[in-house]
């Protein structure tokens, strides 16, 4: 038996206006009218035998009759209905009763809108039920996965599509505490099951350290205390050397773009990086390299031989024309950049970039790395198709840099993989608002990043990268990138500036569900866009392995009667500059 057959008494009203998606149903009995709750679902009659269109209430009304008052009849018992009851619906869908041998199927196509007059009925209770289990078993594009239970039925599982969500690239947004770790674990625990899986997620706090299991790889960025032991990558510990950045990444750390002499140093210090690179290869062993050689080419290079070439260029004195000696074209105007050069390679906190161990110097270090990074779990030599990489230890103002190297690097590998061979991975940013921010300054490190970004949102369907963007601050995170974000799992947000982001992002015919931003419970969110079969609130399920993230139960805590402290240690690490 059809889920939508329905008895003509048990209609909710009819249909009095019909614009696209939106229709308008007037309501006589007032007593139905007070059951029906906004962002409930309904049915209506269709145009087409056999087929029920399915909607969203976005807007429930109750005003004064507007003919009473052009007629100037006195509203009454005897007279036209003295109130106009409303329902604003959204339609979201079509259940057509039977597809060759299915019964009960739901798509999420409107090949109809329902005729003037055509009745709605409020799907509840056991139609309800029925109705979810329908969307729950239907067959999607490709494998499903599962985020949780739908918040209308908690016996309905609430399924996504795993190509369009990574496909379509998604954004997981919500305040501090209300549930996005537990979200992304919880994701991550079905990419993981999968015998191919391929995923990195980018860890700026650590907090996913929990996650573990022959699935996961874990990685973290080199600290000091990781220099001094010579630990690399087999041992999990990740250096990312130098030589690796970009032109535009190299520029932004070593020149002060407020120097006057700032286009001087720009120019030189691109000179010899690509001389010092050329001097690295062979000319029989690397022929081929060096036929198509830039600056940006990955090979390793000694920095050591930079610095002298720049303090001879800073103290050359050249014979002028009339045989005197004279300064040279850059005497004295590379002085900072020199400085600001030595800085930075002595600098403790940057060892993992600056003092590399002699492993990483080697041309076949590269395709290791990459291997290990972006090769699927069921790959030779992978440990795990799931990375989780540490940036726990990297100080904050290299932050947007370094994690923009890394995704840079999965990008350009997959670029160049021929296509045949191309294993779609996805890109998880965890805290994205402090490396793919709204707001950068010119040629600055965040602003390198955030054009990384940008390409990967707009141009990495095509490779293979599905990007999913994780934050507590939408408002701060890049419009280009959040734009292309075509999947939302929203949780409680309660910053305006954050509620406007996200209701921009949903379409205009759900706008209401914006309005439930601030009022979602922990660990409930709003689930919209392409992988999405029903546009709807979800419970989300308790992942199998809880990330490092719970809230400190401070009250709870101030009660206990041992106390906990462990100051000494805390400083030891700060000094340290290493947890472990």
């Amino acid at each position: 038996m059809g889920i939508c057959k329905f008895d003509d008494a048990e209609a909710l009203g009819s249909v009095v206006s019909v614009d696209t998606t939106a229709v308008i149903v007037r309501v006589e009995d007032l007593d139905r009218l007070k059951r029906l709750q906004v962002n409930r679902l309904v049915v209506l009659q269709s145009s087409r035998a056999g087929q029920h269109l399915i909607g969203i209430v976005v807007k429930i009304t109750r005003r004064p009759d507007e003919r009473a008052a052009d007629t100037g009849i006195e509203p009454g018992v005897e007279s036209e209905p003295a109130e106009n009851n409303l329902v604003r619906i959204t339609l979201i869908g079509t259940l057509i009763d039977k597809v060759g041998l299915a019964s009960n199927v739901f798509r999420r196509t409107l090949e109809t809108v329902p005729e003037i007059e055509a009745n709605c009925f409020s799907l509840e209770g056991d139609r309800l039920t029925r109705f979810m289990q329908v969307v729950s078993n239907v067959e999607m594009d490709g494998p499903k996965l599962s985020l949780g239970t739908y918040t209308l039925d908690d016996e309905a599982v609430a399924y996504l599509s795993g190509n369009k969500l990574f496909q379509r690239h998604a954004v997981v947004v919500g305040s501090t505490g209300s549930g996005k770790s537990w979200t992304t674990a919880r994701l991550l625990d079905q990419i993981a099951a999968l015998p191919q899986a391929n995923a990195v997620l980018f860890d700026i706090h650590g907090e996913y350290a929990p996650l573990e299991g022959e699935a996961f790889q874990h990685f973290r960025i080199a600290g000091p205390g990781d220099i001094e032991k010579g630990r690399a990558l087999d041992d999990g510990v990740l250096h990312l050397p130098y030589w690796l950045l970009g032109y535009e990444a190299l520029v932004s750390m070593f020149v002060d773009r407020s120097d006057q002499n700032a286009p001087n140093q720009s120019m030189v210090i691109t000179r010899t990086i690509t001389e010092a690179k050329k001097a690295t290869l062979n000319r029989s062993e690397h022929k081929e390299l060096l036929d198509n050689f830039t600056i940006d080419s990955p090979v390793p290079f000694n920095l050591d031989a930079v610095l002298k070439t720049l303090e001879e260029l800073n103290g050359e004195m050249v014979t002028g024309s009339s045989g005197r000696e004279k300064q040279g074209d850059f005497h004295g105007k590379l002085s900072r950049l020199i400085a600001r050069l030595e800085a930075k390679r002595s600098d403790r906190r940057l060892a993992f970039l600056f003092q590399p161990p002699n492993e990483c110097m080697q041309m076949g270090w590269l395709a290791k790395m990459v291997h290990r990074l972006v090769a699927g779990r069921g790959a030779q030599q992978a440990k795990g198709g799931v990375k989780i990489i540490d940036f726990s230890e990297v100080p904050s103002d290299v932050l947007p840099l370094m994690v923009s190297l890394l995704a840079q690097i999965i990008f350009t590998t997959s670029l160049w993989t021929e296509s045949k061979m191309r294993h779609p991975i996805a890109i998880l940013c965890d805290e994205a608002h402090l490396y793919i921010p709204e707001r950068t300054q010119a040629d600055s490190g965040d602003a390198v990043a955030v054009e990384i970004f940008e390409r990967i949102a707009k141009e990495g369907r095509k490779y293979g990268i599905g990007l999913m963007v994780i934050s507590q601050r939408p408002s701060e995170v890049n419009r280009t990138v959040l734009s292309q974000c075509n999947n939302v799992i929203a949780m409680r947000l309660t910053n305006g500036d954050d509620q406007s982001v996200i209701k921009r992002l949903l379409p205009d015919s759900l706008g209401s569900f914006g309005e439930l931003l601030p009022v979602l419970d922990v660990g409930e969110a709003l689930v919209v866009g392409d992988a999405s079969l029903l546009p709807t609130r979800i419970r989300i399920s308790e992942p199998s392995k809880k990330p490092d993230s719970h809230t400190v139960a401070f009250w709870d805590r101030w009660c206990e009667t041992e106390p906990k402290s462990d100051t000494a240690n805390a400083v030891r690490a700060w000094r340290r500059q290493s947890m472990s």
